[in-house]
C-alpha cells in the first residue's frame, strides 16, 4: 500500500480542530474502532472531511446520495447525517468483510433505514442501477479504488441530475500526480481522472489540496452540468 507521510503539526491542528470545531460522536468513533478491530486499512477520511461532506450534502439540498466505497461506514454516516428524513443513500462496497462491518456501524448510528449496501464491483452496481432505472442522484462521492477513477466519474455524470454535486476524494496523493513514478499502481488513474473532469464537457470542477492525518492530499469538487 503506499505511504503517506503526515506531519506532526498536520495531526495535531487536525485533531485541535475536531475536537474544537468538528465534534465526532461516539456512533463516529465506534466506525473507525470497528475497521481497526477488523484489520481493515485505516483509509477512512478524516473527521474534518467527514463533516465537510455532511455540510456539502445539506448546502446541495440532495436527497439520493450516491457513495462509492464504503470501507467501516464512516463517511457514509456522515453524508447520511445530512439527508432530509426521506433522503436515501447508496453505497457500493467489493469486500462482504467491510460491508458486514459498515452495516453494524450505519445501524447503530441510526440510519439503516435510510443505507442500502450493494455488494460487488462497483462498475456492475453502478450499470446495474442504471438498468434499473433509479432517479437520478444530487450527490456522489468516489473514494475507491483509484485505477477506476475516470470510470466512477462518467457513472457520476451518467447517473447524476443536472446540478448535482460530485467528490472525489485523494486528488493529490503525496504530490504522486507530479510524479506517477511515486505510485505507478495509484497515480495513473488520479491522473486520469483529473485530466477527465478537467475537460469533461458535463462537468466544471476544482481541486482543493489538504494536509493532516491522511498527508498531503486534496479532493476534487465538480458540478454535473
Amino acid at each position: 500500500m503506499f505511504e503517506h507521510h503526515p506531519r506532526p503539526e498536520w495531526i495535531a491542528a487536525e485533531e485541535f480542530l475536531s475536537r474544537v470545531v468538528v465534534h465526532p460522536d461516539p456512533a463516529l468513533e465506534q466506525a473507525i474502532s470497528s475497521a481497526a478491530e477488523a484489520g481493515m486499512p485505516a483509509i477512512e477520511v478524516s473527521p474534518n472531511a467527514g463533516k465537510l461532506l455532511k455540510l456539502l450534502v445539506q448546502l446541495s439540498r440532495a436527497r439520493r446520495v450516491l457513495e462509492i466505497g464504503t470501507l467501516a461506514g464512516f463517511s457514509t454516516i456522515w453524508m447520511g447525517r445530512g439527508l432530509p428524513s426521506d433522503g436515501t443513500l447508496v453505497t457500493c462496497e467489493f469486500l462482504p468483510k467491510h460491508a458486514e462491518v459498515a452495516w453494524a456501524n450505519i445501524d447503530a448510528a441510526g440510519l439503516g433505514e435510510k443505507v442500502e449496501i450493494r455488494l460487488g464491483p462497483a462498475l456492475e452496481t453502478l450499470a446495474a442501477l442504471e438498468e434499473e432505472g433509479r432517479e437520478p442522484f444530487d450527490f456522489i462521492f468516489i473514494d475507491a479504488d483509484k485505477e477506476n477513477n475516470s470510470r466512477y466519474l462518467d457513472w457520476a455524470v451518467r447517473l447524476g441530475r443536472p446540478g448535482a454535486t460530485v467528490v472525489l476524494d485523494n486528488a493529490v496523493w503525496e504530490g504522486a500526480i507530479l510524479d506517477p513514478g511515486m505510485d505507478p499502481v495509484n497515480a495513473p488513474g488520479i491522473i486520469e481522472a483529473l485530466r477527465l473532469l478537467g475537460g469533461h464537457p458535463r462537468l466544471d470542477a476544482t481541486v482543493i489540496q489538504t494536509v493532516g492525518s491522511k498527508g498531503w492530499d486534496g479532493f476534487a469538487l465538480a458540478r454535473i452540468r
